[in-house]
């Protein structure tokens, strides 16, 4: 099996971990259920709440599953001391408060029935507090694959923290 995987995707074999291959969903997944929550919001439709809350339980499942290997790969990536601390720390916590702020969401989204009727407000806040603060978890997260090569073998490492 892993020979198939390996001739059909031959990038794979250059990752230190699959954390890569498993952090692009719950991202989508995420800005898709704030942007279908606002829509359903706008509209007062039962199938776009449908749609975000589905969004929302996939993406919030995929962000624990995208943390827990992310944590779990940490030690192993090969990276600078200078850009743990810049990047790295910060990429973290960013996406730990990403996935709370996803979990609170969907724990209240499960107990109100897909959208809140008391606190939608407050609910809607919360959604554009995802999508303030997970962007930037992103971005921290990019630099540290783009700028410092982690989880490639393309540039010597380690690569020291400039800016």
């Amino acid at each position: 099996m892993s020979a198939m995987i390996e001739a059909l995707f031959p990038g794979i074999q250059h990752l230190q971990n699959i954390h890569p291959l498993v952090v692009h969903f719950p991202i989508a997944f995420l800005f898709g259920s704030a942007l279908f929550y606002l829509l359903a919001l706008l509209s007062s439709s039962e199938a776009l709440a449908t749609t975000a809350f589905s969004l929302l339980m996939i993406g919030t499942l995929g962000a624990a599953a995208a943390v827990r290997n992310g944590i779990y790969a940490e030690p192993g990536v090969t990276l600078a001391p200078s850009v743990r601390g810049h990047l790295l720390e910060k990429h973290q916590n960013f996406m730990i408060m990403t996935l709370s702020i996803g979990a609170v969401l969907a724990i209240w989204s499960v107990i109100a029935r897909l959208f809140p009727r008391k606190g939608r407000a407050l609910f809607i806040l919360l959604c554009f507090a995802l999508l303030a603060v997970m962007p930037i978890g992103v971005d921290y997260g990019a630099r540290m694959v783009y700028d410092y090569n982690a989880e490639g073998h393309a540039c010597p490492q380690p690569i020291e923290f400039v800016k």
